[in-house]
């Protein structure tokens, strides 16, 4: 009886524990993951996992920083680099001009030998009849000899060659040279003026029509002088024209003269007075004064030069006033000279692009028409290509050797 009623409990137990496993297994639910950690973004960076995934460092520039105190903690500040420095434009040492235009005869000679060879061509004809001399008058027009100056040379070669007979090379040569030196003139002052005797400095106006290349000449004219072993100052007084004071001014920096500038469309003649005030405070030799590249046909803008004139001269008379000229123009180069001659006294000419012609002439055509020599000439776009003139060395470029 006893080992009955046990086995029935132990039956009983055994059902109990199978039916808390089912009722368990159906009760029990999947857990929700855990939500993201917010990262401590004051914490150090996590050093990379050194292994076979590991990100290799880059070498990048970085840049330098500092720090800055704000709310809730410092913040990294980008440092700023100095500004460049801007360095002073080195000065230049312009050639000596002694002699100049005789290193510049090869460069002279290729475009004016069409002259001195075309004259040689027909002198050395074997019977010079009165075609053959009207040629050689076409010859000399073409070149802006000029009428009057034309005829004159014709008339006292044909005297010598009469007298002379018979012509070799040589000679004819040597007639001509002769005759083109004797129109030229050799006997002028070809001298820029810029060392009066009772005062400093010397003061030169530069004039002259838009596109002679009239500033140019300016900034030129100051590296002549400087190889001279003169100091100068310059006046930007083309206030009309906005390129004009920059380009001064650079030429000025190249060789250490120092620029005196306006506003621009400023009055022309308040930069001139203040540029010759300047100079005299400073000491230095010579004043040069760009003028604005009038038109010659504008009466009021003449007129406007002639101020610039008078007024410069309350500080010391004018020592020399030279027009620019552009040698390709020819006659109306002429037209340019007497309207500029009648509003300032023109003391000295300037001829511009004198290696572009072949119509050299123009340096007795100008002589004659204004009566002031030629005393500089431009050969080229070099910056030490105005040269003096030389009556002697310009003739042997025309003929050659």
């Amino acid at each position: 009886m006893e080992t009955v009623i046990l086995a029935v409990v132990i039956a009983v137990v055994v059902l109990g524990a199978l039916g808390g496993l089912i009722v368990g297994s159906r009760r029990r639910k999947p857990l929700p993951p855990p939500p993201p950690k917010t990262p401590d973004i004051t914490a150090p960076p996590a050093e990379p996992h050194v292994g076979d995934e590991a990100e290799t460092p880059r070498d990048e520039p970085r840049r330098t920083i500092e720090e800055v105190d704000l709310p809730g903690g410092p913040a990294p500040v980008a440092v700023e680099e100095p500004p460049a420095v801007v360095e002073a434009p080195e000065i230049e040492i312009p050639e000596p001009t002694a002699g100049r235009l005789v290193r510049l005869r090869a460069r002279l000679s290729r475009s004016q030998n069409a002259l001195g060879k075309g004259l040689l061509t027909l002198l050395s004809r074997e019977h010079l009849d009165e075609e053959t001399w009207e040629e050689v008058e076409d010859t000399l027009l073409t070149a802006d000899v000029g009428v009057q100056p034309t005829q004159e040379l014709v008339e006292s070669l044909r005297e010598r060659v009469r007298v002379l007979g018979t012509r070799t090379p040589v000679e004819l040569r040597g007639l001509l040279r002769e005759e083109l030196l004797k129109i030229i003139g050799t006997d002028l002052d070809r001298t820029v003026k810029t060392e009066p005797e009772d005062r400093k400095p010397g003061i030169v106006m530069v004039v002259g029509v838009n596109g002679t290349g009239k500033t140019t000449t300016t900034g030129k004219l100051a590296r002549v002088l400087v190889a001279d072993g003169r100091s100068v100052v310059l006046g930007a007084a083309d206030t009309f024209r906005a390129a004009a004071a920059d380009q001064l001014q650079t030429w000025g920096e190249r060789v250490g003269a120092y620029t005196v500038r306006g506003p621009e469309a400023g009055d022309p003649a308040s930069v001139a007075f203040d540029a010759v005030k300047e100079g005299k405070e400073m000491g230095v030799d010579v004043v040069l004064i760009d003028t604005a590249g009038r038109l010659h046909t504008k009466t009021g803008l003449m007129d406007e030069l002639g101020k610039v004139k008078r007024v410069v001269e309350k500080h010391a008379p004018l020592d020399e006033v030279l027009l620019v000229l552009d040698a390709t123009t020819g006659q109306n180069g002429l037209v340019q000279a007497r309207v500029f001659a009648e509003v300032v006294d023109i003391t000295g000419i300037v001829l511009t692009k004198l290696d572009g012609t072949a119509k050299g002439g123009i340096v007795v055509a100008v002589q004659r028409e204004l009566g002031v020599p030629v005393k500089l000439v431009g050969l080229g776009e070099g910056a030490d290509d105005l040269a003096p003139f030389e009556p002697e060395a310009f003739v042997d470029a025309l003929i050659g050797d």
